[in-house]
């Protein structure tokens, strides 16, 4: 009987430790994502089984273009950039459109292999007509968001196209596709 109660007491004494050890890794926030020359590491990203996004909105308004993932320019500046995903969304629509989230699909043209990624677009409203360009760059700022560096853009030496589609609730999903060409060690151009 005293043999259990000292383990009982034990066991306690070792949860009561643990305890507030395992509660701060158990936050669910997002690291802040680096900046290109930062120390700071960027938030997982992870792929999704399904699409999340609802896709039976019929509203007319939104517009994907320039959906590309090599030989990228700052649209303002016309300078080159890193190679990312990017792509701009347009609002045409007399209405402010709000809670926008998109759906992206990776597909290896030579295997086959697929992954997928979903991601609110967190901080973009757009105006009636306004354009925003979007980036997966692991920038902090409003339409700056986390890219899995380990993705199939970033790991296949093959062809790979992404299947991009925006959406808000309500409104008829918005789709373009961007192309990396075949190789590796995408970098500013």
């Amino acid at each position: 009987m005293k043999k259990n109660l000292r383990a009982a007491t034990l066991m306690a004494a070792a949860l009561i430790a643990v305890a507030p050890l395992a509660a701060c890794g158990a936050s669910t926030a997002a690291a802040p994502a680096s900046q290109p020359g930062s120390s700071a590491s960027a938030p997982a990203v992870l792929p999704v089984t399904s699409n999340p996004m609802s896709t039976s909105g019929t509203k007319p308004g939104l517009s994907l273009t320039n959906a590309i993932a090599e030989n990228n320019v700052d649209p303002k500046t016309k300078a080159p950039v890193a190679d990312r995903l990017q792509f701009t969304v347009t609002n045409s629509s007399p209405d402010t459109v709000s809670g926008l989230a998109v759906y992206y699909t990776m597909k290896d043209v030579t295997t086959g292999k697929t992954e997928s990624y979903f991601q609110k677009l967190t901080g973009v409203t757009l105006k009636a007509g306004q354009a925003q360009t979007i980036y997966f760059d692991n920038g902090q700022s409003v339409g700056h968001y986390p890219e899995n560096k380990y993705s199939l853009y970033r790991s296949s030496t093959n062809k790979v196209t992404i299947a991009v589609q925006v959406g808000a609730s309500g409104y008829a999903t918005a789709t373009g596709t961007a192309v990396k060409s075949p190789g590796t060690g995408e970098k500013l151009d």
